[in-house]
């Protein structure tokens, strides 16, 4: 039994830091365990041209001076009615590596985005992208649809008008939580998709099954058994197109535990304990690191990672609460606040 563990320093590609305090609060977590993170755009006002994303690169770089050397924020930019290929261009010229879409209404901060009926007015600026050798990024969910089907929906229609409208444009589906999304994955060479940890840990039923857990509710929300279980399937498999992206995405609490509360999980403390408790389960430790730290690189067209990241298994009189508390006020709660970790990182 492997009592430690230690892998290329990993990426998180898909993370909210969102901006002001909470960004203080939160971005610091985030560069103790990570080399680099791939942030999304849906800020209010949202990032959606070049200049808006270095701008909101170098609050990043502010928050996280002294924290941990090296790490790098990859940016993005927002798809909204008037992206178009020269603002694409624009945002590549400087760095942005790539476009986040979102359907109108489907998720915290995203009025501003495209209905399924307006997709084919950006396909300029996917075009663009294709030139550009720029990754397109999704979430997958038909807005208005019964909520466990709305990713089912978004995959079986304009996802697959996508990738065959695109077929040299990579594209990553995010947050992936159903079977049918990983059967698309596999079948479709230039689709990937990222995983988070806690869609590898919860169902629906972790969710609304007794009491409403409202920390515990995100978009795409946390599916069947089935699903879950395809999930670490294909997250433990060594599929160069599944990856690790945390969708960690804190709110304060005032607007967690309230009678119309926000989607999201801030899991950035535990995310890499939470993957190795997973990966040890399914016998795939060895399969840890290419998860975290080699196949999303490789899907951006990245170097990989120079550093290293320990994890240590906790035996059962070492067992630590996890009791990391985020220094803004009013502060997120995280995911397993108080539960006992089976693993850790070092020196975190």
């Amino acid at each position: 039994m492997t009592d430690a563990l230690t892998i290329r320093r990993p990426d998180d590609f898909h993370l909210h830091l969102r901006d002001g305090e909470m960004l203080w609060g939160v971005a610091p977590v985030t560069a103790e365990h990570f080399a680099r993170a791939l942030v999304m755009p849906n800020l209010t006002p949202p990032v959606t041209t070049g200049p808006e994303a270095v701008a909101y690169k170098g609050r990043i770089l502010r928050a996280t001076e002294g924290t941990c050397t090296g790490f790098e924020p990859l940016m993005t930019i927002k798809v909204v009615k008037g992206t178009t290929p020269a603002l694409i261009r624009e945002a590549k010229d400087l760095g942005v590596v790539a476009a986040k879409l979102y359907p109108q209404g489907v998720t915290t901060n995203s009025s501003d985005g495209l209905t399924i009926e307006m997709l084919e007015r950006a396909y300029p600026a996917f075009e663009a992208m294709v030139d550009l050798d720029m990754v397109l990024c999704v979430h997958g969910e038909v807005p208005g649809a019964y909520p466990p089907d709305r990713e089912l929906n978004f995959v079986g229609g304009p996802l697959m008008d996508l990738l065959e409208s695109f077929p040299d444009l990579r594209i990553v589906l995010e947050h992936a939580t159903t079977e049918v999304a990983c059967i698309a994955v596999r079948h479709s060479p230039n689709l990937a998709a990222t995983i988070t940890a806690h869609h590898l840990v919860l169902t629906m039923s972790d969710v609304l099954g007794g009491e409403l857990k409202p920390h515990l509710f995100c978009k795409p929300i946390a599916k069947r058994i089935s699903d879950r279980e395809a999930l670490v399937e294909a997250a433990t498999s060594g599929h160069p197109r599944f990856f690790f992206g945390s969708d960690s995405a804190p709110h304060p609490v005032g607007r967690k535990e309230c009678a119309s509360c926000c989607a999201g999980v801030y899991s950035a403390p535990v995310a890499m304990a939470t993957l190795a408790e997973v990966f040890d389960r399914a016998g795939a430790l060895d399969r840890l690191e290419g998860f975290a730290s080699e196949h999303g690189a490789s899907w951006y067209r990245l170097p990989l990672n120079k550093g290293t990241l320990t994890l240590h298994r906790e035996s059962a009189d070492q067992c630590r609460r996890a009791t990391h508390v985020v220094p803004v006020d009013p502060a997120p709660r995280w995911w397993r606040f108080g539960e006992v970790l089976g693993w850790r990182v070092e020196g975190v």
